[in-house]
């Protein structure tokens, strides 16, 4: 059993504090929340998803995106000097282009979910940047790693495995989500860790990070005693001084209880976690909100048959729009009662989970 809450390390590359910062799309994850992150310890992650939305006119939405994520990547560098990521979703129409622009930049991390990366590797052209799936069961991450494997003669720097009750975009089907016996981020990182050790060539080991309902000191204690050499963790950032979003965005997550955090069928192919508002309950009977799609931002969108565009709708959550649009959380998101500064989470959350740790 592991007692140890250390360094996380991820190809050669140290996290002092084993906790990553999950991408939140559409800038809610930006330079400022990253940048805060990795200054304290952690690794603080840029999403990469919906930058376009918010670029100049005149360009399209790949090359708008491109260029945001670009810059977005060295204002970040800017701030900090220790390791930071980018998420990436493999759903996004030009997410080979997004992958090229992030390794140009030579980031730390690409960590990429929303679908199987099994293709990336294939498009990177250095040798520094570390690459991490998400996947949500040990199936996923025997196919990826014996895809890499059998391909690209490499295998993931490290795995993340994201269990049901994580906030945003969930890999798991609606009978999944209902059914908690059989579908829960324990059972599902054991799994993960039996891939890992299975493919980890001798001496040496595959990081497996658990994400999904972790929301304190507690939890991180949990998951690393089941054998986690870290996690990854979105809802608990929203709500700090730093984080990209709104004032209004955060206030969503400081007024909502328990009932408001649903589950919603998202134009990205997905279920999707989210708190109910004016605008999620529209959605959810079924309404169409009116849109012309500017974007063609996702790959698994047909915008003939979906009732809203997910892209103007979390554009107008980050900016505050909350009648517009709507936010994304994990299920513990109605545990969060004050906006805190990154520096006193990560002191509150490392240490706890010491504490934990040494108590059993």
């Amino acid at each position: 059993m592991n007692k140890e809450f250390k360094d996380l390390v991820i190809g050669g590359l140290h996290i002092e504090i084993p906790i990553i910062q999950g991408g939140m799309g559409v800038r809610v994850s930006a330079s400022s929340l990253a940048s805060a992150v990795s200054n304290e310890g952690g690794l603080g992650v840029i999403a990469a998803a919906g930058l376009g939305e918010e670029g100049a006119e005149g360009e399209n939405f790949g090359d708008r995106s491109c260029v945001a994520l670009g810059d977005i990547i060295r204002e970040t560098r800017a701030k900090t000097k220790k390791p930071f990521g980018v998420n990436l979703m493999c759903a996004l129409t030009n997410y080979e282009a997004m992958v090229d622009m992030a390794q140009k930049e030579s980031v730390d991390v690409i960590i990429s979910g929303a679908g199987l990366p099994l293709k990336l590797p294939l498009l990177m052209k250095n040798s520094v940047t570390k690459l991490i799936p998400i996947v949500s069961s040990g199936r996923a991450a025997k196919l990826i790693c014996s895809t890499w494997q059998r391909r690209y003669k490499r295998l993931p720097d490290a795995i993340i495995v994201e269990g049901p009750l994580a906030g945003g975009h969930l890999g798991y089907s609606r009978e999944e989500l209902n059914d908690p016996v059989h579908f829960n981020l324990d059972a599902i990182l054991k799994d993960v860790l039996a891939v890992a050790t299975e493919f980890a060539a001798a001496g040496t080991s595959i990081p497996v990070i658990a994400a999904g309902g972790i929301f304190d000191g507690k939890d991180i204690a949990r998951v690393i005693r089941l054998g986690a050499s870290g996690v990854q963790m979105a809802t608990r950032f929203v709500c700090t001084n730093e984080c990209d979003a709104s004032p209004k965005y955060k206030d969503l997550y400081l007024s909502c209880v328990p009932e408001d955090i649903v589950v919603i069928n998202s134009p990205v192919g997905m279920p999707g976690r989210v708190i109910r508002n004016e605008f999620v309950k529209k959605i959810l009977t079924g309404k169409r909100i009116d849109f012309n799609c500017a974007y063609q931002c996702l790959a698994t969108c047909d915008p003939r048959k979906v009732n809203y565009c997910i892209a103007k709708a979390l554009v107008n959550a980050y900016r505050g729009d909350m009648d517009k649009g709507f936010a994304m959380c994990g299920s513990n998101a109605y545990r969060i009662k004050k906006i805190v500064p990154v520096k006193e989470l990560i002191a509150e959350l490392s240490g706890d989970a010491r504490r934990y740790l040494r108590e059993g």
